[in-house]
């Protein structure tokens, strides 16, 4: 099995078919009873790469869309003032602030919310049916998702690569992943 497990008393996570339940599970008889705070067992199956390059081009997709509609919309109001150069000057030179903003601040709100809320995953990971979460399976904060959305900088720089790292490494996890600690894995 490609099922990886983990527990307190385990140092890393275990492929399933090494632990002595999931091996043989009907001569281990069900597994033991215990207080969630003593012990957890957590079950992760890790999304692949392809899985997540698709929902990396959904995304872009969805945020290219709404990107070039805001500045459509943006453009089409600086025709007013097409009549009077100084002012025409001021709101292209806004138009230029805002795009900044735009492009650099939409797609960090639209990551870090979207993988910080109860769906743990942007539009494009949820209809590939994935999420991200902590190292431990759990949500992750608005902070982290933040961190996780500049860290992907580097996966970028590194020619891509950093992006690739997901499908060779144990927890296929990216550069921006093992930088802020995250894990993306398949939903349910």
């Amino acid at each position: 099995q490609s099922t990886l497990v983990w527990e307190q008393s385990m140092k890393d996570w275990t492929p399933a078919s090494r632990v002595a339940y999931f091996a043989s599970p009907g001569a281990m008889g069900p597994p033991p009873m215990v207080a969630a705070a003593d012990h957890a067992t957590v079950m992760m199956a890790y999304a692949g790469f392809w899985k997540r390059w698709a929902a990396q081009i959904l995304d872009k997709i969805i945020l290219g869309i709404g990107f070039y509609a805001l500045i459509f919309v943006l453009a089409a109001g600086g025709s007013i003032y097409t009549a009077d150069v100084a002012q025409g000057e001021l709101f292209l030179s806004l138009v230029g602030l805002f795009y900044l903003i735009i492009y650099f601040g939409i797609p960090w709100l639209y990551d870090a919310a979207f993988e910080s809320s109860s769906l743990q995953a942007t539009p494009g990971k949820l209809a590939m049916g994935i999420i991200v979460t902590d190292l431990d399976g759990n949500q992750i904060s608005f902070l982290r998702a933040t961190g996780r959305h500049f860290a992907s900088f580097f996966s970028y720089v590194t020619l891509l690569v950093g992006f690739m790292m997901a499908g060779f490494t144990e927890r296929k996890q990216a550069l921006h992943d093992l930088i802020a600690g995250c894990l993306v894995v398949n939903k349910g």
